[in-house]
């Protein structure tokens, strides 16, 4: 999710012009699980690579989402969740929560107001042990409909050629949704006051084996205030890290975890389509973010905020980009790994 596109957009495509930057940032790297020795597919490490800005990445970093901060809290579930699926996360109780709130972008010294995208990458631990990770982001949907298409863009969005991205608008008519978005949404002063999407889709399996497809979200509980690109740069290049900071310190911030659930005909396998909102939402708990860590030395620092490490009772879907994402995050995650030397400590 980070962002530089060229200027040479015009008219009805300067709905674009900002996105470049979340382009290099989105959701994490994907590339295809399958094939990956063919040759001409799509890798883990060439989905990987395409992220890295011209000077190289910045060793010892996530390869996106570079840039962000630690937290530590509790998922508090009110039970709701339990007539959907059998995970012991939706089980009424309150259990351990570690995250992340970060920018999608590579360089992880980016002033907030350059990063149209923000991300929540979130862990939950339920009584029986199992974990339930997610990475979400800001956006309501995504921008292309498949990995080899996200790909695409981010070579047009490198490209040299000043009609690359014009020509892959053209090509790919679903990521003029995401455009608008980003050219029109607001930016708000703080993560406490973003929601959170998971867009991908996964299936929830009942106690008596019943599947239905959804997506989730977690909504933030407080008020929320827009503000414009440039009132959040004159808060300064990293205001977001010392905002959130200091207001968790004075009190605990919330967001509602919401479940939407799909109706038959639902695109189950395709993010960058919304579902109507006419759609059933359950609230089954809640987030608690009581403290903030910073990340060189906090507990998010290795943690892979893999989408595919689910608890029983949730599954993957036909939706590729889970599984994609988790080859990438892998990827990303060895690279790092293999850098800490370079990654400072405090």
């Amino acid at each position: 999710m980070r962002e530089t596109l060229a200027s040479s957009l015009r008219t009805h495509l300067g709905a674009y012009a900002t996105i470049g930057a979340v382009v290099t940032a989105l959701a994490g790297g994907f590339a295809y699980t399958a094939g990956w020795l063919s040759p001409g597919r799509l890798t883990p490490t060439k989905l990987v690579d395409a992220f890295a800005p011209p000077g190289g990445p910045a060793l010892g970093h996530r390869r996106n989402h570079a840039k962000g901060i630690c937290f530590t809290g509790v998922f508090e579930s009110n039970g709701q969740g339990s007539v959907a699926s059998r995970a012991a996360v939706f089980a009424p109780g309150t259990f351990p929560a570690l995250g992340r709130f970060n920018l999608g972008t590579a360089d992880p010294g980016a002033p907030d107001a350059t990063v149209r995208v923000r991300g929540l990458g979130l862990q939950i631990t339920a009584a029986n042990g199992e974990v339930w990770r997610s990475a979400m982001i800001d956006a309501p949907v995504f921008p292309v409909s498949t990995p080899q298409a996200f790909y695409d863009l981010l070579l047009a969005s490198r490209s040299k050629d000043p009609d690359a991205l014009k020509t892959f608008a053209g090509a790919h008519p679903e990521f003029a949704a995401f455009g608008a978005w980003a050219k029109s949404a607001p930016y708000t002063g703080s993560y406490a006051e973003e929601r959170y999407n998971g867009l991908n889709t996964f299936l929830l399996v009942a106690a008596s084996g019943a599947e239905r497809p959804a997506r989730w979200s977690f909504v933030p509980q407080g008020p929320v205030v827009p503000i414009s690109a440039a009132d959040l740069a004159a808060r300064g290049p990293d205001h977001l890290e010392k905002e959130i900071a200091e207001r968790v310190a004075k009190a605990p911030q919330r967001w509602t975890a919401q479940l939407t659930l799909a109706d038959p005909g639902d695109p189950t396998a395709d993010p960058s389509k919304a579902w109507p909102e006419t759609r059933a939402t359950v609230a089954v708990g809640t987030l608690v973010v009581q403290r903030i860590e910073a990340e060189p030395d906090g507990p998010c620092r290795d943690i892979n905020f893999d989408p595919t490490v689910l608890p029983d009772g949730i599954r993957v879907s036909d939706d590729p980009f889970p599984a994609a994402r988790s080859a990438a995050y892998a990827r990303s995650f060895d690279l790092r790994t293999a850098e800490a030397k370079h990654y400072p400590s405090r």
